[in-house]
């Protein structure tokens, strides 16, 4: 079947991709020049492979046995990439040494890497491979440091070299988020095969299996907090939204997504759950929250310089030096606007077909407002993106996740011409979803109560 086919020409196009990186002595990383260039046009090819599988499970005739088919692909996807190190990002390295940090007994958030306290932590393997070990700090908050003690403590036990643990761990999170999806998918009496939109794209299989990132965590809490808010379980919903955001803070974003108007519940559960979570490390003080402030300036985010928008405008006019804040305040006011719109508008029922969908256009809305306003450099932030949209499979939002391979083609984050090859389709693809009626939460809303109804 066209279904089986596609899967195998992205197992071809994997191992092809495998065989790409070219280490560079004393660098980490695919290498220069055309092996990064080949990996993202493989990564692209892929893209269009996955593209004409979203098209027919959207559109073509769906047996019992294709979810099976979709999950047997996408297990062997992770499973051809999973055993090779981690080539594209050395962030994993940072993963596990912050688990080894607290298996000794520190707080991770006492020390940068190369201090002569953690000395005796050294090794040939992880600690040179940490990247800012000289000067930053952790930036990963408390529920992804839990996860790094536990995944690094297990391995160990069973003797798993760290990369492949860690790695393991990584997949078996996104592989109960994927679970989880499943799970909403049927609450919103939607076919099972829908879940190929997250588990086929290249994007979350290259930089989780691939390269491990922290990301996967997010994806397992956020699919979680989704099916609890489903199935009326708001205090599961609560607690494991308020995890996501400690594993990466952007899913805050969700937060007006999932609410309830007037749930206080939900709102004391969240407050609760990440004062718990911070409770074990706030020997440090401030410093409970890491590089935080140091990575938003070198991303370019404090001084606008790493923001696609304003870089744009840059490039038309003067900026004065206020203008990032500006820009920043502005953003904010939208997502806060908007956020309140769906808060206090038209009351939401709390469980249904017509709430899970609502729900999950509402998550698009804020995620794509959120992603395109601040543009971050690196793909995998993006991923959770394709969680909501399995239920809501708007095509600018399937560009803007797979697209991202291109940012690898902007490592220092000073060209124009590959993000705008990403920002600016995806709103021509949002303009086409929105006359399409897809996007449009009034329109939308109304009709999905009245067939909730029928």
């Amino acid at each position: 079947m066209a279904l089986a086919f596609c899967g195998i020409l992205l197992l071809g196009l994997t191992a092809i991709g495998l065989a790409l990186p070219q280490p560079v002595i004393g660098q980490f990383g695919i290498g220069y020049g055309k092996a990064l260039d080949h990996f993202v046009i493989l990564g692209c090819v892929q893209g269009l492979i996955y593209f004409g599988s979203v098209v027919f499970v959207l559109r073509g005739a769906i047996s019992a046995r294709t979810i099976w088919i979709i999950l047997g692909f996408a297990g062997v996807f992770r499973l051809m990439v999973v055993i090779f190190p981690p080539f594209l990002s050395n962030d994993i390295y940072r993963y596990i040494w912050d688990g080894w940090v607290q298996a000794a007994g520190i707080n991770p958030y006492r020390y940068i890497p190369d201090d002569s306290h953690l000395a005796f932590l050294r090794d040939t393997a992880v600690f040179p491979n940490i990247n800012r070990a000289n000067y930053a700090h952790t930036i990963y908050p408390p529920a992804a440091e839990l996860i790094f003690f536990f995944a690094s403590r297990i391995g160990a036990l069973l003797a798993i070299p760290p990369v492949l643990a860690m790695k393991i761990a990584m997949l078996v999170l996104e592989g109960t988020g994927i679970w989880a999806m499943i799970r909403i998918l049927d609450h919103a009496a939607l076919p099972r095969a829908r879940i190929l939109i997250y588990a086929w794209n290249p994007v979350p299989i290259w930089e989780f299996a691939g390269s491990g990132h922290v990301d996967a965590i997010t994806i397992c809490f956020i699919a979680l907090a989704f099916l609890a808010v489903c199935k009326s379980k708001n205090g599961w919903g609560a607690a494991t939204l308020a995890a996501a955001v400690l594993t990466k803070f952007l899913p805050v974003i969700l937060l007006p997504a999932l609410w309830r108007r007037w749930d206080w519940k939900f709102a004391v559960i969240f407050i609760a759950v990440i004062v718990m979570l911070y409770a074990p490390y706030l020997s440090v003080g401030r410093a409970v929250f890491g590089f935080l402030s140091g990575y938003t300036a070198q991303e370019g985010i404090d001084n606008g310089h790493g923001i696609f928008l304003l870089a744009v405008l840059g490039h038309v006019v003067t900026l004065p030096p206020y203008a990032s804040k500006i820009y920043l305040l502005f953003l904010a006011a939208i997502l806060l606007g908007l956020s309140l719109v769906m808060v206090f508008g038209r009351h939401l029922s709390p469980v249904g077909v017509a709430a899970t969908k609502i729900t999950a256009q509402r998550a698009l809305l804020l995620g794509c407002i959120l992603f395109v306003g601040l543009s971050p450099h690196y793909p995998w932030y993006y991923c959770w993106l394709l969680i909501p949209a399995c239920i809501m499979p708007w095509s600018s939002v399937l560009y803007l996740v797979t697209a991202t391979f291109l940012l690898y083609l902007n490592a220092i984050h000073t060209k124009l011409f590959w993000p705008a090859f990403i920002y600016v389709p995806f709103v021509v693809l949002a303009l086409r979803d929105a006359r399409a009626g897809t996007i449009s939460v009034k329109v939308s809303h109304m009709k999905l109560i009245e067939g909730d109804r029928t």
